[in-house]
Formats: structure tokens, C-alpha cells, sequence
């Protein structure tokens, strides 16, 4: 994995079940089961996941870039004026926190170190 680079996307899901019953059968995609509320794909060309929702979604869409040290991003981040919308946490496989760019983008970092 390369730092800085877009990594993963995930999307937003009222129901995960008929989500991977779409995906797979319209496009062929595999997932993986990660608990009740999350699931990953893969077979699509691009690695990303489906996190279940019961909030409308408006963009369901979230861009996962990839950094080896979190700390060192999350400072380059907030010295830049971006916004920490939710701080570092552990999930299976890794960590990542999100923020906010200058125009208002919500967007996450992720490490596996």
C-alpha cells in the first residue's frame, strides 16, 4: 500500500442483505461478513465496504485514503485547517479517523500498522 494513495470506498446501506443480494447477482461482487453492521466487496476492481444506516442518505459514498502513521496525517491534517469529524478508532484489520477538507468533504484515512 502506498501513503496518501485512495485505498478503499465505502458506502452507506439501509439493509445489508438485499445490498450484497444486488451487487452480487447485478456485478458479480464477493463480500465478507464483518458483524451486523458492516460488510466488505470485493470482485468489483476496487476494494470497499457497505456500513449499515438507518439515517437517509443524502452522499453515500466515503473515499478511504491509506497512511502507515495516522498521528503524522492527523497533524499535517489539522495544521492545515482540516477538521477531525471522528478521532482515531480500531476496527477488524486496522485503525482510521475521518475529516473534513477546507470545502466541506468528508473523507477517511486508514493504517494497518
Amino acid at each position: 500500500m502506498v501513503n496518501n494513495h485512495i485505498n478503499y470506498v465505502e458506502f452507506k446501506a439501509k439493509d445489508l442483505e438485499d445490498i450484497k443480494q444486488f451487487y452480487s447477482k447485478a456485478f458479480e461482487w464477493t463480500f465478507t461478513d464483518y458483524g451486523p453492521t458492516y460488510i466488505a466487496f470485493s470482485s468489483s476492481g476496487f476494494e470497499g465496504g457497505f456500513e449499515k444506516t438507518e439515517q437517509n442518505i443524502n452522499n453515500g459514498a466515503l473515499i478511504v485514503l491509506y497512511h502507515e502513521n495516522l498521528e503524522e496525517i492527523k497533524d499535517q491534517i489539522i495544521k492545515l485547517d482540516g477538521i477531525i469529524s471522528t478521532d482515531i478508532f480500531s476496527f477488524p484489520g486496522g485503525k482510521r479517523f475521518h475529516f473534513i477538507d477546507p470545502s466541506g468533504n468528508e473523507l477517511a484515512i486508514w493504517s494497518d500498522k
